[in-house]
């Protein structure tokens, strides 16, 4: 840290009187005027038809001037404002003034003054060197967080790359990039030219990606536009087809190849789309209406259905299989004969029926179990086989004294009986 200087003299006032400066001179006979520098004289002029007085007073008044000079220079080193270069410039002009100047006053103080100027000066632009030191190192950190989002940017994969939002921000990096060259700290000719590569290269490189991608997707787009053409031109085709089924299957491939066809650009894919919802809308809307007329002309045979499954539905519960079977055949046979329903009404119509079938079914099947002579004989025996074993157990538990064995034979008599109970509830159902 510099040393604190001494505060500076403050400018003196004008005076006419510069006596405390006349005192390092004298006048000799001839008119001479002489000053003393130190321990030595010399000749500084004359002033013709003047008085001895008057000719120290005008060479006195010179030095005054000349050192009112350097104390403004000393108060202006301490001004943050004023820099070294100005206090450079403004010294040299005063000292180029005050060589072997003819002056009469106190000339080693007004060196001493000069001396603590240029002290001075060489404290201030050095703290000017570091100072700008610092803001280039600053300014080149700028830089580099410039550059290196321009490089991040840039090296995105192209498949993530959101190149709307990475253009803009590439540009708002340049006029930043712009903005500290036009106003900010100037940086070193060498730093400042590598820094400028790494972007230039960045955007470079950016900018040679984005062109190929808009120029790939602007080829796709061409393909795009022609499927889709195609395909609006076969949906406006078949938007007139009465044949109902087939040209609904037909429009549901031209939906899907639609989705796989890809963008051709909004403004080609809104117009496209308009005139292919147009067209399927027209189709679908005729389709409607013809099913709608159709729905309308089933409303008797829906009646004479509901009719059917209510008596369809009276079999249940299966009392007599047989009747019922038979009851059923007439009702479908005349189920069949009644004709379509509302397509709202087929499902539940369906179902209803469905379930009375099943009921049907349900009880045939059951019956058959019932009467198979191999379930039946299989059950009878084992009841007979269970009955033995019962009856086997009955005689150990009775014959023995061991109370740990009766136990067990106890335990597994429990098991048996359980069994043979079940056993004969399926003989039993069998028998039927």
């Amino acid at each position: 840290m510099a040393p604190k200087r001494p505060a500076a003299a403050p400018v003196p006032a004008v005076t006419t009187d510069h006596s405390a400066s006349a005192v390092f001179g004298r006048v000799d006979e001839e008119g001479r005027v002489f000053v003393r520098d130190g321990e030595e004289e010399r000749e500084v002029g004359s002033y013709p038809g003047a008085t001895p007085e008057e000719a120290l007073q005008y060479f006195a008044r010179k030095y005054d001037e000349l050192h009112a000079s350097a104390t403004l220079l000393r108060q202006r080193l301490d001004a943050p404002e004023v820099t070294a270069k100005e206090l450079s410039e403004g010294l040299s002009s005063f000292k180029s003034h005050t060589d072997e100047a003819n002056v009469v006053g106190d000339l080693p103080a007004l060196r001493a003054l000069v001396t603590e100027i240029e002290t001075g000066l060489a404290e201030k632009r050095s703290r000017e060197q570091a100072e700008r030191a610092q803001a280039k190192q600053a300014a080149a950190a700028e830089r580099e967080v410039i550059v290196a989002e321009a490089e991040q940017i840039a090296a995105q994969p192209v498949e993530r790359i959101q190149w709307k939002s990475s253009t803009a921000r590439m540009r708002e990096l340049l006029d930043t990039w712009k903005s500290h060259q036009k106003s900010g700290v100037r940086l070193d000719k060498d730093v400042e030219s590598a820094l400028w590569q790494r972007f230039s290269k960045a955007r470079n490189s950016f900018d040679k990606g984005r062109r190929h991608h808009f120029a790939e997707l602007e080829s796709t787009r061409g393909e795009a536009k022609a499927t889709k053409q195609a395909l609006v031109t076969e949906a406006e085709r078949l938007s007139t087809s009465t044949d109902w089924a087939a040209t609904a299957g037909a429009f549901k491939r031209l939906m899907d190849d639609w989705r796989r066809a890809g963008r051709a650009g909004k403004r080609d894919d809104d117009a496209l789309w308009e005139r292919f919802r147009r067209a399927q809308d027209a189709f679908f809307e005729a389709k409607d209406a013809e099913a709608a007329r159709e729905d309308e002309s089933f409303r008797g045979n829906l009646e004479v259905k509901e009719r059917l499954l209510t008596e369809a539905q009276a079999l249940l519960p299966i009392k007599d299989l047989e009747s019922a079977k038979s009851s059923l055949r007439s009702i479908q046979e005349r189920w069949e004969a009644a004709g379509k329903v509302p397509r709202g009404d087929i499902d539940r119509m369906e179902k209803g029926l469905r379930k009375v079938e099943q009921a049907v079914r349900d009880a045939e099947d059951n019956r058959w179990k019932k009467s198979n002579p191999e379930l039946s004989a299989r059950a009878n025996s084992l009841v007979t086989q269970l009955e033995a074993k019962v009856a086997d157990l009955e005689a150990q538990i009775a014959g023995t004294d061991d109370a740990s064995r009766r136990r067990r034979l106890e335990s597994e008599l429990e098991s048996s009986r359980s069994l043979l109970t079940m056993a004969r509830a399926g003989a039993d159902e069998f028998g039927d």
